[in-house]
């Protein structure tokens, strides 16, 4: 597929806060906005998986307060998870969407089912990959056992050593190293990891920023008041889970728990997958996606939504 030229802009989102933002596709085509995990640039989504949902969305990508190009200014100006999904909001607004598809991974997972909970009037569709459920309702399997949401198993603890390691500066390429050992964390262990692909990817993700520290702002921004049980019970908005069978982070059956405790939500099987983005999965998950707004197109053209 042809590789699109990204148009640019910057957003403010607060005063003193501005965030990096680009978007591909026809200007009159249904927009999609791709939110990235935390402390992770818009350009973690790659090229080609962009222009591959551009073939029939307006695809706007955007880098989080302290990530990327957009500001870095936590330690002045401290913010909540939840004013980031008030930023996805703003970037929204500043390209004159009123409804967009969302697709979000790992926290930008999260800001999704926050904008599905307080914003439907928002929302086209969500595609929630790499995450976990802002509820607190437990898994119940089709034999009736119960799992407690707090039960549901938890970070692969070789992933919870590594982020416990201070990073330290030991110039650009021992960052790259660092960067791409974490990533193979990451990806877990059913599929190749391309390791060079993916230094390739965070060497044009340093030079995209200007900068190859890294900011732990996510990290400690607050995380209360994102229980959202009885909003997302409620949704209406047709909802896609990608279910990834080498997750490290949200292990299954982190997806069957998000499918079952949001209303209009339907499982995607992932098999290999991991808490990335791998060449194997691209074409697969753009496909996923493309059926998925094409479908929540068709029923919000019918009227039959709220």
């Amino acid at each position: 597929m042809p590789r699109t030229q990204p148009r640019t802009r910057t957003v403010e989102v607060a005063p003193g806060a501005r965030l990096w933002t680009d978007e591909r596709g026809a200007a009159d085509a249904p927009p999609l906005l791709l939110i990235m995990g935390a402390q992770a640039s818009g350009l973690g989504w790659p090229e080609e998986f962009a222009d591959a949902l551009a073939a029939r969305h307006r695809v706007i990508r955007y880098d989080h307060r302290d990530a990327g190009r957009s500001t870095w200014s936590f330690d002045e100006q401290p913010y909540r998870i939840t004013d980031m999904a008030d930023d996805a909001l703003a970037v929204l607004d500043a390209h004159g969407v009123e409804r967009a598809h969302i697709v979000g991974l790992s926290l930008g997972g999260m800001l999704a089912q926050l904008l599905l909970a307080d914003h439907p009037d928002r929302v086209l569709s969500a595609t929630l990959m790499g995450t976990c459920a802002l509820s607190g309702k437990p898994l119940v399997d089709a034999d009736g056992t119960e799992t407690a949401a707090g039960d549901l198993p938890g970070i692969d603890p070789r992933v919870l050593e590594m982020w416990a390691q201070p990073v330290e500066d030991h110039g650009l390429e021992a960052e790259l190293d660092r960067r791409v050992a974490h990533w193979r964390l990451l990806s877990g262990e059913e599929l190749p990891f391309h390791a060079d692909e993916m230094r390739e990817r965070e060497r044009l993700i340093i030079e995209h920023a200007g900068r190859y520290d890294v900011s732990t702002a996510h990290g400690r921004a607050d995380y209360s008041g994102m229980d959202r049980t009885e909003e997302l019970a409620r949704n209406a908005v047709p909802v896609l889970v990608t279910d990834a069978s080498a997750e490290p982070v949200f292990p299954p059956p982190h997806p069957r728990h998000i499918a079952h405790v949001i209303g209009n939500a339907r499982l995607v099987a992932m098999p290999g997958m991991g808490h990335a983005l791998p060449r194997e999965h691209l074409g697969p998950l753009a496909e996923a996606i493309l059926e998925h707004t094409a479908a929540a197109e068709g029923v919000f053209s019918s009227g039959t939504r709220r």
